[in-house]
């Protein structure tokens, strides 16, 4: 049901306010491009200081300007089970492809835990979920044997996995049911996931060059190893300097520096000092985006 590139949008600021049109502008860019995908207030888009209305503003707008091109996915987690309830219910009163769910961060539950939390979530919802394990935001890690329960759920159709492990990837997917997706979460192991018979990736990277990631996750997905290599090898500085300091920091830079966003992140994550700006600056010319 989900494969290939699914781009994990910043959300754009002006004056201090969602900037829906900067917004449009990013997806029409991803869609121009070939993405398989739009996920909606993920981490990449500061779901974590969005108000709960801006929240299901965000999904309203990926929504109306890209589904039925593209696949919408709202990030919709929470480390409150109730709350990521709520949340999946607002945004289904628009038109989505499935939710994306996190880890509840801070909490550190069991592992029995994290297997209600997504159970009950599941139990709420009428479209599939995607579980995001990204155990350096989270503080616990979902563990491929707690995956294989959740994935025995008809509604919980994948993992976006972020562990930075290939061998939890792989024991997911050694086990998975066929229709359950096992997507990177990291950039740079796009290509050694798919290797193992993982089916794309839930990409930062593609906000600024989501060609570049298309044709090379297409191209592992095709079993043209040889084409992907090389894509992956011109691509892997650019997936550096989105990662120089936290995500968002320096994709949301590079976008201002491309000239589809304002200049604005939200604290307490903070501008970058000029030395990082100036090498995320030449990246980008060499990579020969600007």
């Amino acid at each position: 049901m989900f494969k290939g590139v699914f781009t994990a949008i910043v959300t754009p600021f002006k004056n201090g306010k969602i900037d829906e049109k900067a917004l449009k502008k990013l997806i029409e860019f991803q869609i121009e491009n070939g993405v398989g995908g739009i996920v909606a207030c993920g981490s990449t888009g500061e779901s974590a200081t969005l108000s709960f209305k801006e929240h299901i503003e965000v999904i309203e707008i990926v929504s109306e300007s890209a589904y039925g091109k593209i696949k919408v996915i709202a990030g919709t987690g929470s480390n409150n089970t109730v709350e990521a309830v709520r949340l999946v219910r607002e945004a289904e009163r628009f038109k989505i492809d499935g939710h994306l769910q996190i880890a509840p961060y801070y909490n550190k539950p069991t592992q029995e835990g994290l297997y209600l939390h997504f159970k009950t979530i599941a139990q709420n919802c009428s479209m599939p979920v995607i579980l995001y394990n990204v155990p350096s935001r989270t503080a616990v890690n979902i563990l491929p044997e707690t995956v294989l329960r959740l994935a025995e759920i008809d509604k919980i159709v994948g993992i976006k996995e972020a562990s930075g492990s290939i061998d939890q990837a792989t024991a997911i997917l050694r086990k998975a049911p066929e229709r359950f997706c096992v997507l990177s979460g990291d950039d740079a192991l796009t290509l050694p996931i798919i290797s193992v018979g993982g089916h794309g990736v839930i990409s930062t990277v593609s906000n600024v060059a989501p060609k570049d990631m298309v044709f090379m996750t297409n191209y592992a997905l095709e079993n043209d190893f040889k084409s992907a290599k090389e894509i992956n090898f011109k691509i892997l500085p650019l997936i550096h300097a989105m990662f120089v300091e936290t995500n968002p920091i320096p994709v949301k830079k590079a976008l201002n520096i491309m000239g589809f966003i304002e200049n604005e992140i939200r604290l307490p994550l903070s501008e970058p000092p000029a030395a990082i700006v100036e090498k995320i600056r030449t990246v980008l010319k060499e990579y020969g985006i600007l």
